[in-house]
């Protein structure tokens, strides 16, 4: 059967089983938004292609499944980087499909030609320029076999526009071979539960590869058993419900107290799909201390890159689980409850009393107010780590957030994709910084009928490098005090509708004409500019180092 080149990319999406892309049109694009046309797929024109490549890990993230941008070659291929890098370092899956000038004008300058391949061979798992038409159909499937496998990640497929309107044959798909998982040895796996079965003072900690893998039941399980504080990461956020008794909450520079201190006095650690990063451990150098660390992680290459450890177990972290519990031992650790009961009981709680509008209290409200279905989507920054630190979310893929590479205005179009992803609420948190860098996806979000709930936090400020510039720079606050904006008046001239809210009341209020209204909500909340982020420190460090800045 002969097809167009766009038609065979069109036929690829069907078989991969997608329904929904991102994108935005380009000169080298054109055949391929031509198939779009007719096509049985929802095409989600966004305001600016770093709007469709945030809205496709969105759709991946909430959704499990891989999602998918389009861009056009040059300018339309590099405002998609940015967002191949937050997916690469949060280990989502999507497959970028770029347009690309003609095989025969490749090198010679022409008009928006880039050479998008060199610029993102470091953030994607795999890309590639096809530059035959016989090499379309196979490209674009082996993009979609690699970024589901494994570790996922993204891909790119840049596909040069006289392909796309030259006919192939098309060939139907062999029957797919996956990639076998790596296998937990039953030597590792033995070590893990000698170590586990001796320890007194053990604790979990729980990273975004424990997400990925679904290894949450399995990982509540073994808490019970061996009795374990549970700790996690940014992206660990949901894996273990929030609620759940043994959840201490986040661990890290800006986690809670009890949760650093129980990781610095552990003296076992077992470590689930994380990798370590230096916002986790903070000082690399004295994070082991006298601890013993058994990481589990698909990844080899996390093993040792950045803590040493002292027995790795890899493989999928769910099916090493399972081999896993039932050598590990029943265990009761009285003594070091009550000392992690202890530590908790110092933490500052005072902003979640209610007697003013602020961040901690705001999550606090919207947890018990939203559905516990409701999907929270959360931008960078000060915004970011309120979330985290006070939202009580019980489910996984119920908190996006760009951890990685922490990227300010991925927020809203993150949840717009979300917003096609799952039937739940979308609450979208962010700052007054972060919002104005991709704030026209309101206006997506508008036309497109999707209802989301955006909340801005407006402290007329760049927080989190004002708190840094507070804390080590002599509260000398270099361009991060921002002037007025009419955020209202804005979601208005999109479509949406919004309120102000100063008080705790008036967010209540607010958040309940939200939850009534079909369109999309905007609502400002004003905080004092001062209510900073605490403690600002990690694990490798002692209760002595926690840095406590009042406003």
């Amino acid at each position: 059967m002969k097809l167009k080149g766009s038609q065979a990319i069109i036929k690829v999406l069907l078989e991969q089983g997608v329904d929904t892309v991102f994108g935005y049109p380009g000169g080298q694009v054109i055949p391929l938004y031509d198939a779009l046309y007719d096509a049985p797929l929802k095409n989600v024109l966004t305001a600016h292609e770093q709007g469709a490549i945030h809205a496709a890990d969105g759709y991946a993230r909430a959704s499990g499944k891989t999602g998918v941008c389009i861009a056009t070659s040059g300018p339309g291929a590099t405002n998609i980087v940015t967002g191949l890098a937050t997916a690469y370092l949060d280990s989502v899956p999507l497959v970028a499909i770029t347009g690309q000038v003609p095989v025969s004008n490749l090198g010679r300058d022409s008009f928006q030609e880039i050479d998008i391949v060199g610029v993102t061979v470091p953030i994607t798992k795999y890309n590639v320029l096809v530059r035959r038409s016989e090499d379309l159909v196979p490209a674009l499937r082996k993009a979609f076999a690699i970024a589901k496998e494994g570790r996922p990640g993204p891909v790119l497929v840049d596909v040069p526009s006289n392909l796309q309107v030259a006919e192939l044959e098309w060939q139907e798909a062999e029957p797919e071979i996956t990639a076998e998982n790596p296998q937990a040895d039953a030597i590792s796996l033995a070590e893990a539960a000698a170590l586990l079965n001796k320890a007194q003072q053990p604790v979990l900690l729980v990273g975004g590869g424990a997400l990925n893998s679904n290894a949450g039941t399995e990982l509540v399980e073994l808490a019970i058993k061996a009795d374990l504080p549970i700790v996690n990461t940014l992206m660990g956020v949901g894996v273990v419900p929030a609620s759940n008794e043994r959840s201490l909450g986040m661990t890290g520079m800006h986690g809670h107290i009890a949760s650093n201190m129980a990781v610095v006095n552990a003296d076992v650690l077992v470590v689930a799909g994380s990798r370590f990063s230096e916002r986790v451990t903070g000082d690399r150098t004295r994070y082991v201390g006298k601890k013993t660390i058994i990481q589990l992680d698909i990844d080899p290459s996390e093993i040792d890159k950045n803590i040493a450890v002292s027995v790795p177990v890899v493989g999928d972290i769910k099916e090493s689980l399972q081999k896993l519990l039932p050598l590990i031992k029943e265990a009761k650790h009285e003594a070091w409850w009550q000392q992690v009961k202890a530590w908790d009981a110092t933490e500052d709680r005072s902003l979640e009393k209610g007697d003013r509008l602020t961040a901690p209290w705001l999550m606090k409200h919207l947890s018990a107010a939203m559905d516990k279905d409701t999907v929270f989507v959360t931008d960078v920054g000060q915004n970011q780590m309120w979330a985290a630190q006070h939202l009580i979310v019980d489910k996984p893929r119920h908190h996006l957030t760009s951890g990685g590479c922490g990227t300010m205005g991925f927020g809203l179009p993150a949840a717009l994709g979300t917003a096609f992803a799952v039937n739940s609420p979308v609450v979208h948190i962010c700052g007054d910084g972060g919002f104005k860098m991709t704030g026209m996806e309101l206006y997506t979000a508008c036309r497109e009928h999707k209802k989301i709930i955006s909340i801005v936090i407006n402290n007329s400020c760049l927080g989190m490098v004002r708190q840094w510039q507070h804390i080590f720079y002599n509260a000398r606050y270099s361009s991060t005090i921002l002037s007025e904006f009419d955020f209202i008046g804005f979601a208005r001239s999109c479509g949406a509708d919004g309120v102000r809210a100063a008080t705790c009341e008036e967010f209540a209020q607010a958040l309940e004409m939200a939850k009534k209204t079909d369109k999309p909500f905007l609502i400002e909340a004003f905080i004092q500019q001062g209510d900073i982020v605490e403690p600002m420190v990690a694990p490798g460090a002692v209760l002595d180092d926690f840095v406590k800045v009042s406003k």
